[in-house]
């Protein structure tokens, strides 16, 4: 058996039971059958020994008036130095969360436009549409997440694929599954100043909301994704990050298509981020998502000659000494934005498999350096403890060991 046989058999697998959940929601009439949906992808997620949700913990966690201690707030720095606050959900919660997020993705497809928080896409896949374009132009949408409100993704439930029109009560509990009141900052029209205000909206740190914020940007994709084709762009959006690259220059200041993009973006009820909006062009550095696309996507020099001067400290002068040189490296680096000291396996293997997954598997510059990694930590490839699984214990305690490393 080889690993192309076993992640055949399991993709199938997987999608006899995304075809199942997606007739059942069509055919659901309460929060009875939602929650009997919820059982079925919770037990997928986290194997046949996982506890069925109740129905009173669904009515507790859906219930933002009632239970006041469903999130655990706390900062994190972003690169650019500002604190970003995380909402994480408490763990009965969380798990609810991820089992709602398989069942509505079972629902869904997001637009072909959107690369972010969707399977089987990455930022290579995004980056690659713009790859040998001329001009490339960057806006970030502000406070992405928090934009969203619940009243918005109640509304959109009404409508395919969901249809939940004459089935509120199942569109109130995913709404209030998904959403948590917060301050955040709203435009005022009438003064042009933005204003604190406390709204239920998607929290960043929920396990829902990246992919609720494709179901609520499909409109958005849709409308620019035509913009685009009117003015012979390209397009592609990674959650907030929204490019267009051509041959030709629409970018100037005032310009027809500027117009119409930010027309667009206001009438979807977003806001651009002026800070983050940039125009690149030939004979400078054109990135999409942290890549080079000027040939090919691509990751920059810098993050190769790390990589090569990190192993080559841990081969001369082994670990210790070579963690002395790394770590002060690492944290300086302000794109490495979590606390604590790291471990330097895991982060040159991390990196490792961002390379793979920009320069391809068989690419011989990764191979080379996973090759050395091994060496170092003495390395053996997992998909060898699966096959013996396989071979002793049977198919079902194979996917246990398989999903259990996704």
């Amino acid at each position: 058996m080889t690993s192309d046989f076993i992640e055949l058999n399991f993709n199938k697998m997987e999608q006899s039971l995304s075809d199942h959940i997606k007739e059942k929601f069509s055919q659901l009439t309460n929060r009875e059958d939602l929650l009997t949906l919820l059982n079925l992808a919770n037990k997928h997620l986290h194997s046949n020994k996982a506890l069925d949700f109740e129905l009173k913990q669904l009515n507790w966690y859906s219930n933002p008036a009632i239970n006041k201690r469903r999130y655990k707030t706390f900062s994190i720095q972003k690169k650019s130095g500002a604190e970003r606050k995380i909402h994480a959900p408490v763990k009965t919660l969380k798990y609810i969360q991820q089992a709602l997020c398989f069942v509505l993705e079972c629902v869904f497809e997001p637009h072909k436009a959107a690369y972010g928080f969707v399977k089987n896409k990455s930022i290579v896949d995004n980056a690659q549409n713009h790859v040998g374009q001329i001009y490339v132009y960057n806006i970030d949408l502000k406070d992405f997440f928090p934009s969203i409100e619940a009243g918005r993704l109640f509304s959109r439930l009404q409508y395919p694929p969901f249809s939940l029109s004459d089935k509120r009560d199942v569109a109130n509990v995913i709404t209030w599954l998904c959403t948590e009141k917060l301050e955040v900052e709203r435009f005022n029209k009438e003064n042009s100043t933005w204003e604190a205000k406390e709204l239920n909206v998607l929290p960043q740190g929920a396990p829902t909301s990246p992919l609720i914020t494709n179901i609520i940007c499909y409109k958005l994709d849709y409308v620019l994704s035509a913009v685009a084709k009117r003015f012979g762009l390209k397009y592609s959006r990674y959650a907030d990050d929204i490019t267009f690259s051509s041959m030709h220059n629409v970018y100037q200041k005032n310009s027809e298509f500027l117009t119409e993009l930010k027309r667009v973006i206001q009438d979807q009820n977003f806001h651009i981020k002026e800070s983050k909006t940039r125009l690149q062009k030939d004979g400078f550095r054109k990135e999409v998502t942290g890549l080079l696309v000027h040939e090919s996507a691509n990751v920059h020099k810098r993050y190769i000659k790390q990589l090569r001067m990190w192993l080559y400290y841990w081969e001369r002068y082994g670990y210790e000494k070579a963690y002395g040189i790394f770590l002060p490296q690492y944290v300086g680096d302000r794109g490495n934005v979590k606390k604590g000291n790291p471990n330097m396996e895991n982060v040159i293997g991390g990196k490792l498999e961002y390379l793979k997954m920009v320069k391809g598997v068989e690419n011989e510059l990764y191979l080379k350096l996973k090759d050395r990694l091994s060496i170092l930590i003495g390395y053996t490839e997992p998909i060898n403890q699966i096959l013996d699984v396989w071979e002793i214990e049977g198919i079902e305690k194979a996917m246990e060991v398989y999903y259990k490393d996704k």
